[in-house]
């Protein structure tokens, strides 16, 4: 947990200290798991960070980090644990029009919970621009270890910092 700890404020830290040469996003979202996730869990927080470069006008890469958490539901009596997520990836946007973006981030999830040992990342997503620092974002997040996977969809709201 302490290197987890640590790994974030650098993160926070070497973003910040490039703030002028790039875009800072953040994000909120509300998740419903799908699949196998919908059985153990009931709904899905989500917040994002990232910073991205334009590549040119129309296509934007960078990273992404952030925080997910799932909560439990109850089965039979027994209450499952909460299942929470620690994201770090790479992050591609392309302008499709003026008010449309489609993207993915693709890296890997560190599982915080005890017994969770994380997996490959991925989330595909269709951005709604609502104003010139405001977007609507539809993404479907997964996270893939040993044939199955953790799968939420998500919708929510981006902004610049």
């Amino acid at each position: 947990m302490k290197k987890l700890f640590l790994l974030l404020i650098i993160a926070v830290f070497v973003i910040s200290n490039v703030n002028a040469q790039g875009q800072l996003k953040g994000g909120v979202n509300l998740g419903l798991p799908v699949g196998d996730a919908g059985d153990f869990t009931t709904f899905s927080i989500a917040v994002d960070l990232g910073y991205l470069f334009e590549v040119s006008d129309s296509f934007d890469a960078g990273v992404v980090t952030g925080f997910s958490h799932s909560f439990g539901d109850e089965i039979g009596g027994f209450e499952i644990d909460d299942i929470q997520f620690l994201p770090l990836a790479a992050a591609g946007r392309l302008g499709v029009s003026d008010k449309f973006v489609v993207g993915a981030d693709l890296g890997y999830a560190v599982g915080i919970n005890e017994g969770n040992d994380g997996g490959f990342y991925y989330a595909p997503r269709v951005q709604y621009s609502l104003s010139e620092g405001l977007d609507l974002v539809l993404a479907y997040r997964g996270v893939s270890r040993d044939g199955s996977s953790f799968d939420v969809l998500t919708l929510g709201v981006e902004f610049g910092l």
